[in-house]
């Protein structure tokens, strides 16, 4: 007999058997931080803005200004739109620009499944690969069931299982009855598809 593994939060259903509260809603995607690029651009634009101050200041106080902010104007002055670094350098910027924005729309953190809110104060998340390792523990106390593989994603779940004895059909009709009350069991807000294909083990040599 196998012991549940543990999971980041307990599911939802006070008993086994128990159906969810009707009223319950989704806790919604989990939204990452996004610490290190958030540093990243705040470090990077606080040295440009300091910089350009500190020169803008220096001119101002009747000095030269840096050699770099005349270099830099005198190349933008010469060279066309249409030359080779102009175009890389404008290339980068588009494509650092789309990465920020994309990690602002995006909440991040695939790893963690929504479950069901029954209380409006309460979220609550399960990780993928606890989920992944409850359904293989339930996948193979079903008689026939020789070895099982289990890819847990947000919408679906693909499981592989190799049955040694026993009908193929009769495994399968089995494993989607035990792994579809184990998924309704996880208290998830989206229960994901769910995928079983069922083989014999290769032969050896």
């Amino acid at each position: 007999m196998t012991s549940e593994p543990p999971t980041t939060t307990p599911t939802l259903d006070k008993e086994p058997g128990t159906t969810p509260p009707t009223g319950a809603e989704s806790s919604g995607r989990f939204w990452s931080p996004r610490r290190v690029p958030a540093a990243a651009v705040a470090i990077v634009l606080l040295a440009g803005a300091g910089l350009l101050l500190y020169d803008i200041a220096a001119v101002r106080a009747h000095r030269p200004a840096m050699h770099w902010r005349r270099a830099l104007a005198r190349q933008l002055a010469e060279r066309p739109l249409d030359d080779a670094w102009v175009l890389t350098g404008a290339a980068v910027a588009v494509a650092l620009g789309l990465w920020l924005i994309a990690l602002a729309v995006t909440p991040g953190l695939r790893g963690l499944l929504p479950m069901r809110r029954p209380h409006p104060d309460l979220r609550a998340a399960l990780r993928r690969e606890a989920a992944a390792l409850l359904l293989r523990d339930r996948a193979v106390d079903v008689t026939g069931v020789r070895s099982v593989r289990v890819r847990m994603r947000r919408t679906r779940v693909d499981v592989r299982a190799v049955s040694h004895f026993r009908d193929l059909d009769d495994v399968r009709a089995d494993l989607l009855n035990v792994l579809t009350d184990a998924i309704r069991r996880l208290g998830l807000a989206r229960p994901p598809a769910l995928s079983v294909q069922v083989t014999r083990p290769g032969r050896k040599g």
